[in-house]
């Protein structure tokens, strides 16, 4: 249980980063990934990445510049413009629907317009899934000018879209349905200096 834990990224640029350990029993056609961090860094960076052997962005959460997130699945993106951050933690969500193809971007309980990706995409479920590293191959491939540097928390992914309610219960850190990666109950192996 990592409760009111942190990881630190202490290096930058960095080759270190934290593998998740999940089991996926089918592929994801819904998905929501949330997370917490806490960086000083203008350069880009990736916070989690989830690979497979045919697609190395199969999901990404991805940072090119301070007042921007981008948002990939399968390869593909959308990009949500955000105020720069004054150095304070920010919590990101963001939900997928392959039905739909709609994408959802959530900052600090609050949402961004939604938008369209990959509708009736469905996400492999044989992945390697890191933190603090942008995957350029299944598990590696990475480049150390876009890892993360900073502190990293409160990381959960899920197999549905979390409705609005679930969405700010997750910023606030309320009781949240059982997740498919969940903070409270992760399993993780520590690559370098973390």
């Amino acid at each position: 249980d990592l409760s009111r834990k942190v990881f630190v990224f202490r290096n930058d640029p960095s080759d270190a980063f934290v593998v998740l350990r999940a089991r996926l029993e089918r592929p994801l056609s819904n998905f929501t990934v949330c997370l917490r961090s806490y960086t000083d860094l203008s350069r880009p960076h990736g916070l989690f990445s989830y690979s497979t052997r045919s697609q190395d962005n199969e999901i990404l959460l991805f940072k090119p510049k301070p007042e921007e997130y981008r948002f990939y699945v399968g390869g593909k993106f959308v990009a949500f413009r955000v105020a720069e951050n004054r150095r304070d933690w920010e919590h990101v969500c963001a939900s997928w629907e392959s039905g739909t193809g709609i994408a959802e971007f959530w900052l600090n309980g609050k949402p961004w317009p939604r938008k369209g990706l990959q509708k009736g995409y469905s996400v492999g479920s044989v992945a390697a899934i890191l933190l603090g590293q942008e995957q350029d191959g299944f598990g590696g491939g990475f480049d150390p000018y876009n890892s993360f540097s900073g502190e990293l928390s409160d990381v959960f992914l899920w197999d549905a879209a979390l409705s609005p309610d679930k969405m700010r219960a997750a910023f606030l850190s309320l009781r949240l349905p059982p997740a498919l990666l969940d903070w409270r109950r992760l399993g993780y192996e520590i690559r370098g200096d973390v």
